[in-house]
């Protein structure tokens, strides 16, 4: 499948066409301003693409990511304004990895101490229950920081281990007082990164790459411990998961001897065989972040409209990828980390959480494709930055561990997002409160326009 690039819109999609310049080159008298609106936050409307995020709500709310009232910051409003770094009395937090439903998350953690002397160790945290709970995963002798931990849908923690040039792969698992290990095998491999766990819950792959071509290796749920299952020509990165059966795998790849990054679609059930999966522009780096199977959202990285920016399309549409103005923040980073499920055939509707990342630390950012609207919240007290998962009624999980709790979910409601008028250019409901009266958004206008009458388009062709 490949894709094209459209900037501004609200129903977008991967199709086969060719990129279109961005909004600024030449403005659509039809759509401009649909995803640029002022948000709750400010006082009246900002100029366009000034783009910096506005202070997250509920920034004085310890350990929940924001109240419901004030949840939209301006594009425009000073990044300075985000919430200040995590400062708990423990250890940061390491990558947290959830399995795909949420109910099993494992990381590295380590004990309070000098820097440099900490005992690293895995944790696994259950999160399907009435209360979370972690259980820590000790051996005899302390992890290595650079080890990464995965949990399956049973229960168990897989572990990757480096020592020397070989890629050491166990299972750890809580029994009696201690920590059971079951040894998996090695890779003879000085570099491998493990994926995100199967949506199945039972399998677990990993990535090697060199400058040539890239192995993809199954290290649990085989029958034989670690085995490889495909060699990719080119480099191979990312890693998002397509379908909830864990047949199709999207991974990021540049082709042997260089060029642009391409996402690709792997097909395990087809002896791995790959296909292209975005292709915006011949030159455009265009990256797979996250898919929703359900809906069939993708987010997407790609600089086919000049510069990075984050995008969305649907998997198998004909419509064009869409580059929202409201994700696009100067001076800080965003990245979607979590997408809203059971949203059967309703990809607009599905809530997404970012994670934004500025001088002043790491907040929340809340989004739906429908809404056009970047809501902005603060994190709880020792968030690790990326973490969260949801659940099919709009209820988001932040996990964090600080001094004062070392094992705790703060839940988010997904706001609302209010539709303005096409005719006022105001909310249907800004009397409700949801709105400063004295802020009026752009008009609601969102058709997607074919590329052969879209002005960007026609603006930028060579003929």
């Amino acid at each position: 499948m490949t894709a094209c690039a459209i900037e501004g819109g609200s129903a977008g999609a991967a199709a086969t066409a060719e990129p279109e310049a961005e909004s600024a080159t030449e403005p659509d008298p039809k759509g401009s301003g649909a995803e640029s609106g002022p948000e709750e936050y400010g006082a009246g409307p900002e100029p366009e693409g000034s783009g910096d995020p506005g202070k997250p709500a509920g920034a004085d709310a310890p350990g929940l990511p924001g109240s419901a009232a004030d949840e939209d910051g301006p594009e425009s409003s000073s990044a300075a304004g985000g919430p200040a770094a995590p400062a708990g009395d423990g250890p940061l937090p390491g990558d947290f990895t959830l399995t795909a439903d949420g109910a099993y998350a494992a990381r590295l953690t380590a004990a309070p101490g000098p820097p440099g002397e900490r005992a690293w160790y895995p944790e696994r945290w259950t999160l399907d229950g009435p209360e979370p709970y972690a259980v820590p995963l000790p051996l005899g002798q302390p992890e290595e920081p650079d080890a990464q931990v995965a949990p399956l849908a049973d229960g168990r923690v897989l572990i990757r281990r480096r020592v020397a040039d070989r890629q050491m792969f166990s299972l750890l698992y809580p029994t009696g007082p201690g920590t059971g290990e079951l040894l998996l095998g090695a890779v003879e491999c000085a570099e491998m990164t493990l994926l995100p766990p199967s949506p199945d819950g039972r399998c677990v792959y990993a990535l090697s790459a060199d400058e040539h071509s890239s192995s993809l290796w199954l290290v649990a749920g085989g029958a034989f411990g670690p085995e490889e299952v495909a060699r990719i020509p080119g480099r191979c990165s990312g890693g998002a998961w397509l379908d909830r059966a864990g047949r199709m795998l999207a991974l990021d790849r540049r082709a042997p001897g260089g060029g642009p990054v391409k996402a690709v679609a792997v097909d395990l059930g087809r002896g791995a065989e790959v296909t292209p999966l975005l292709q915006i522009a011949p030159g455009s780096d265009d990256r797979l972040l996250l898919a929703d199977a359900d809906s069939g959202l993708l987010l997407i990285r790609s600089d086919a409209p000049g510069h990075d920016r984050l995008g969305w399309g649907v998997l198998g549409s004909c419509l064009p990828v869409r580059f929202p103005e409201c994700l696009r923040l100067a001076d800080v980073a965003v990245t979607p980390f979590a997408v809203q499920p059971g949203q059967m055939l309703m990809p607009e509707s599905c809530a997404v959480a970012l994670r934004i990342d500025g001088a002043a630390g790491s907040w929340v950012g809340v989004w739906r494709p429908a809404g056009r609207r970047l809501h902005q919240f603060a994190a709880p007290l020792g968030w690790a930055p990326g973490a969260g998962y949801w659940s099919r009624d709009g209820v988001l999980r932040l996990p964090y561990a600080n001094g004062a709790t070392s094992c705790g979910v703060a839940m988010l409601d997904a706001p609302q997002d209010v539709e303005p008028s096409s005719v006022t250019g105001r909310s249907s409901d800004a009397e409700g409160g949801t709105q400063p009266s004295a802020v009026v958004s752009a008009p609601a206008v969102c058709k997607p326009v074919p590329l052969g009458q879209a002005p960007l388009h026609r603006a930028t062709r060579s003929d």
